[in-house]
């Protein structure tokens, strides 16, 4: 499972909030709510976030096992 908590956490740590992200990356409230949901967006997307931003993609996204998933 995408996670992008590391996204809130950077925000968070320089004091921004989802529309300043909005305002920096030029992205639909569409794709913010998508974001903000876990759910998927493309590649383009983070790239824009992560040169927005100036900052590694580990800094906006992470990668977690599938809860459903049984290690097979």
């Amino acid at each position: 499972m995408i996670s992008f908590d590391p996204l809130w956490r950077t925000l968070a740590s320089r004091n921004m909030n989802k529309g300043d992200l909005q305002k920096i990356t030029g992205l639909s409230s569409a794709t913010i709510a998508k974001l903000s949901k876990n759910e998927s967006v493309t590649l383009d997307v983070v790239d824009r976030i992560c040169k927005g931003l100036e900052v590694p993609i580990c800094d906006v996204v992470e990668m977690r096992p599938d809860s459903a998933s049984n290690g097979s």
